[in-house]
């Protein structure tokens, strides 16, 4: 299949509508692919957090509808990167979104592991608890978002629940952006699935954006990789080589619990 990752800079001093506007416009862009990838929080800004509570948005808000009629415009899945979502829980919410071609939502996922340790995040928001595998006509798809990518237990949870390929959106710093391409192959190569990791470029609240988006393969192939400033890297990714691999080197047969 083919993957669009869309690694945005969105420019803040612009309205949130109009930010909702470029960045659905840059999906419709994207006829032929197969699935389209957007960033984490790419509405609110990742590290923007003075504007998150005026920001958010329930779940059926206007960025997932700007998202739902790009799929249909195009007949793609739609990743639409994740947003500040308000909860009918009173609590807001880190939530990625996965649509499919008719618009219609096959999937959502409240991050899990929240950074900022003392800051941001942790403060600011509830925790999800529920590992997320959504099944598709391209195959099934698990949801994680950035900062779990430090925590491998989480992708195994997801490789138990029958994932071929794990969509990572994030605001994923420059200071650390070694960490991001070697842990995305690391979580391809021990769980034998593909990883789609897009992260966001520029810069938010006083912080370089990392860039380098990564598309990895089953056996850890590298597929695609972009550049640090924002553009949109296409990479196609074979689900039935992760079958094939798992039976050629059935290492997750291997495992002692």
């Amino acid at each position: 299949m083919r993957v669009a990752v869309l690694q945005l800079d969105p420019d803040y001093a612009l309205p949130i509508d109009e930010r909702r506007a470029q960045a659905a416009a840059l999906v419709r862009a994207q006829a032929g692919a197969d699935l389209v990838v957007l960033p984490e929080l790419w509405p609110q800004g990742g590290w923007l957090y003075d504007r998150w509570d005026a920001e958010c948005e329930p779940l059926d808000g206007p960025t997932v509808a700007a998202m739902a009629e790009a799929a249909r415009a195009i007949g793609a899945h739609v990743h639409a990167g994740s947003m500040v979502e308000r909860g009918s829980d009173g609590k807001h919410y880190n939530t990625s979104t996965l649509l499919g071609p008719d618009g219609a939502l096959l999937g959502s996922y409240r991050k899990i592991h929240l950074f900022g340790f003392d800051e941001g995040e942790p403060l600011l928001l509830g925790a999800g608890d529920e590992v997320v595998v959504a099944a598709t006509a391209i195959g099934r798809i698990g949801l994680a978002t950035c900062y779990d990518l430090r925590f491998p237990e989480m992708f195994r949870a997801l490789v138990d629940r029958g994932a071929e390929l794990v969509v990572v959106p994030a605001a994923w710093p420059e200071a650390r952006v070694a960490h991001w391409t070697l842990l995305a192959q690391a979580r391809a190569v021990e769980n034998q699935y593909a990883v789609v990791a897009c992260n966001t470029a520029g810069a938010q609240g006083g912080k370089d954006m990392g860039g380098r988006s990564i598309v990895v393969g089953p056996r850890g192939d590298v597929l695609g990789e972009a550049g640090e400033a924002a553009e949109v890297l296409n990479a196609d990714v074979d689900l039935a080589e992760v079958g094939r691999w798992r039976e050629a080197f059935p290492v997750l047969a291997n495992r002692r619990l």
